[in-house]
């Protein structure tokens, strides 16, 4: 008789579960390998072909430089941009600087000067809201700088001598850390001034971690040029304190001709020089600033502002939007039109433009954290506009940027780019945590203030002078 031949299964498939495990483990991990080769970035050649390697600064283990990172990764772009090679962005941007002709000097603002009790002057709303139109007038403008601001004459000296490009951030109430911009060229190190603005505490704490001197007058840290600010001289507020550096750039650098904002809270990843030519020159607008990622409309910022608190006075803030709302702040709407986002598509070598795009969100509200700036007369205006405007209620400039965007004569071009390039050109960390005595005594001195009761009214009748506002921005929410 024949053998009878069995044949088993192998061992794999004799459990269901197995398989279904394997079927699973297989199918993530293609999904994820698809998901990684098939993203879309938003930036193009965002890097020169030779960074910099080597750590612009070797920080000691106790500073924490890279803890509490937020995670920002989208999976897709839609409104990409390209920059043209490293080498031609350099020469085209010294070329530039060069050949800044005595004409734009002429046309230049002109400045208040004098006393005053205030380092901007605490101006009234009429005396604000009469420079806002500028077209043939050669009045002085108000912008900052009428007590002296607090820094030292080497500080200042070298400040007056950045006559190119210049990055500034500031620190205070060592409210974030220093960190180190990543993927920037041999050329910007030379080409770039990077300034830090901190004060007294800040300060304090980079000499307990060892990372400048006690006795040394003037500071650096990797890139960073440390710039000491007296505050005491000047507001009470510390993000008010960071308004000056972040909006009269323009003024405490009178030589540069392109400058970056950067939020102490983040870390640059692209090059600046790379940034100013693909958002700012290439464009041809006076700034470039991101889309706010959630809101369209002035009031919804205004709302949030209240509802979570990032501003202690509710009826502040009231006032602040029933004033622009009686002097002509409307809802976002296309009627706005040119200041939609300009997101143009170039070929890398023949810059040839093949797409304008425009996005939902964000056209009346920006995220401020990166500000990219020509300095000209369109961008010293609106900065020296914006600072008033934030002097006179509060520093949250977001609530403040549509009416004096909207408002200004001459009008200033604006290119704001989308939220998903925002998030690829910069690095987003946590504040440092606070210090519990000095949370204690912040929470004693400004406590938040409720709304009165007649928050919605005026003399006994409804409603606010923003209803006007507020009927139609729902009624566009709506439809």
């Amino acid at each position: 008789m024949g053998k009878l031949i069995t044949t088993t299964k192998p061992l794999i498939f004799q459990s269901k579960l197995l398989c279904f495990s394997l079927l699973y483990l297989f199918t993530t991990l293609f999904l994820a390998l698809y998901t990684i080769l098939s993203q879309s970035k938003c930036l193009f050649r965002s890097s020169p072909l030779d960074p910099i390697q080597d750590p612009l600064f070797s920080y000691p283990s106790s500073y924490g430089e890279h803890k509490y990172a937020v995670s920002t990764t989208r999976s897709t772009c839609t409104s990409p941009i390209f920059f043209s090679d490293y080498m031609d962005v350099v020469k085209e941007i010294k070329n530039l600087i060069k050949d800044s002709s005595s004409a734009e000097e002429s046309s230049a603002l002109r400045y208040m000067q004098g006393n005053a009790e205030s380092f901007g002057g605490n101006l009234s709303t009429k005396a604000r809201f009469s420079y806002f139109d500028h077209q043939i007038d050669n009045t002085q403008v108000p912008c900052g700088f009428l007590k002296k601001f607090p820094i030292s004459d080497s500080d200042r000296i070298a400040m007056e001598k950045c006559e190119g490009v210049v990055v500034v951030s500031a620190i205070f109430n060592d409210h974030d850390k220093i960190r180190q911009p990543k993927g920037i060229g041999g050329k910007t190190v030379e080409e770039v001034c990077f300034f830090m603005f901190i004060d007294e505490v800040t300060m304090k704490g980079l000499e307990d971690h060892g990372m400048i001197g006690r006795e040394s007058r003037e500071h650096k840290i990797g890139v960073w040029r440390i710039v000491k600010v007296a505050k005491e001289e000047l507001y009470e507020s510390p993000a008010m304190n960071g308004i000056i550096p972040k909006y009269l750039v323009h003024r405490l650098f009178p030589n540069s001709k392109f400058s970056i904002w950067v939020d102490a809270k983040l870390q640059l990843v692209v090059d600046p020089l790379l940034l100013i030519h693909s958002l700012v020159i290439s464009q041809n607008v006076d700034m470039a600033i991101s889309k706010h990622p959630f809101f369209l409309h002035t009031m919804e910022e205004a709302m949030a502002t209240a509802r979570w608190k990032k501003w202690w006075d509710i009826n502040a803030l009231k006032h602040q939007m029933e004033t622009y709302c009686e002097h002509g702040l409307q809802p976002w709407s296309p009627s706005k039109l040119p200041y939609a986002s300009v997101v143009i598509l170039r070929n890398v070598t023949s810059y040839a433009a093949v797409r304008i795009g425009m996005a939902s969100i964000g056209e009346d509200v920006p995220d401020s954290a990166v500000i990219l700036r020509r300095h000209g007369v369109g961008s010293n205006l609106f900065s020296c506009l914006m600072f008033n405007e934030l002097e006179a209620f509060n520093p949250r400039d977001q609530l403040a940027f549509a009416f004096v965007r909207d408002k200004m004569k001459p009008n200033v071009t604006i290119n704001m780019f989308e939220v998903e390039v925002f998030e690829q050109l910069a690095l987003e960390f946590r504040h440092n945590l606070k210090n519990k005595r000095h949370e204690s005594l912040l929470s004693t001195s400004t406590r938040t203030k409720r709304a009165h009761p007649g928050f919605l009214y005026v003399n006994a009748t409804c409603c606010s002078k923003c209803q006007k506002y507020l009927l139609t921005m729902w009624d566009q929410s709506n439809h």
